[in-house]
C-alpha cells in the first residue's frame, strides 16, 4: 500500500506540484515557442512525453551499469535516439505537425527537462517510479503548454484548435478544423514573443499564487544554481568555462 501511494506521488508531483515549466521554470524556451496554437502544443506535449517516459525507463534500467563519470554522455545519446525515433513518427503521420514545429522538435534532445529527469530522478531509482515520474512531468509539460496556447491562440488570432484535423485525422476524424472566428478584432501581440511572455508570467503568477495558498514555496529563477544540472556542471573547474556562480550556487 505505501510503495502504491509513493507511485502515486512520483506520478501526480509533475503535474500539479512540480509543474517543469509553472513551479520549476524549465524547458521555458519551446513552451514559449511553441504555445502560438493549441494544436502545436499538443503536438509538442505528446512527444515530449514519449522521449521523457522512454529516456527514463532506459536510463533507470541503466542506471547501475552505466559509470558515473560518462553518465551525461550516455543520458544524452539514449534521449537523442528516441527523440531521432519520434521526430521520423512525426515526420511520417503528422507531417503538418513536423513543418509547424520546425527546428524546436529535434531540439528536445537539449530540453532540460528531459536531460534534468534523467539526472535528479531516473538515475537513481526504480523503472517503475522513473516511468511514471516521465509520465506526470509530460502531462504537467503539456498542461502547461495548452493553458498558454489557449489563451494566446483565442486573443491573438481569434481560433481556438486551428489545425487540430492534422491530429485528429490519425484516428480517421478529418472534418474537424478547429473553432475559427472567435474574435472579430484579435490582438495580435499574443502571437508575438513580446505577448508570449506576458501570458508565462500571468500563469507562473496564478501557479504561485494557488501554490502559497496551500502553503507551498513560491517557483523562483535562481539562476544556474536552480538547474537539475547544476551540482554537475560544479565538477568541472572554472577555468574551463564553467562559470563561477554555478559553482557556489550548487555547493552544498
Amino acid at each position: 500500500m505505501a510503495e502504491n501511494k509513493s507511485l502515486a506521488r512520483e506520478f501526480s508531483k509533475g503535474i500539479i506540484k512540480e509543474n517543469p515549466v509553472l513551479r520549476l521554470v524549465l524547458g521555458t524556451c519551446p513552451t514559449l515557442a511553441t504555445s502560438v496554437s493549441v494544436t502545436n502544443s499538443i503536438g509538442m506535449g505528446i512527444a515530449a512525453t514519449l522521449v521523457l517516459i522512454c529516456s527514463n525507463v532506459v536510463i533507470s534500467a541503466l542506471r547501475k551499469i552505466i559509470p558515473s563519470k560518462i553518465r551525461i554522455p550516455a543520458y544524452i545519446v539514449v534521449i537523442a535516439s528516441f527523440v531521432t525515433i519520434v521526430q521520423m513518427l512525426v515526420k511520417a503521420f503528422v507531417p503538418a505537425l513536423n513543418d509547424a514545429l520546425g527546428v524546436y522538435l529535434p531540439l528536445i534532445v537539449v530540453n532540460c527537462i528531459i536531460l534534468g529527469r534523467a539526472e535528479a530522478f531516473a538515475g537513481k531509482n526504480s523503472v517503475p517510479a522513473s516511468f511514471l515520474d516521465g509520465l506526470g512531468m509530460g502531462i504537467g509539460f503539456t498542461f502547461a503548454l495548452v493553458v498558454m496556447a489557449t489563451v494566446r491562440e483565442v486573443l491573438g488570432s481569434g481560433s481556438f484548435l486551428d489545425g487540430i484535423n492534422s491530429l485528429t485525422r490519425l484516428f480517421g476524424v478529418e472534418s474537424f478544423t478547429g473553432f475559427h472566428n472567435i474574435l472579430s478584432d484579435p490582438i495580435g501581440i499574443f502571437i508575438m514573443a513580446p505577448g508570449g511572455f506576458l501570458v508565462f508570467g500571468l500563469i507562473m503568477a496564478l501557479a504561485n499564487k494557488v501554490a502559497e495558498g496551500k502553503g507551498k514555496p513560491k517557483a523562483e529563477l535562481g539562476g544556474c544554481a536552480a538547474c537539475p544540472m547544476a551540482k554537475s556542471c560544479a565538477l568541472i573547474d572554472s577555468k574551463d568555462g564553467c562559470p563561477s556562480t554555478v559553482k557556489e550556487g550548487s555547493a552544498e
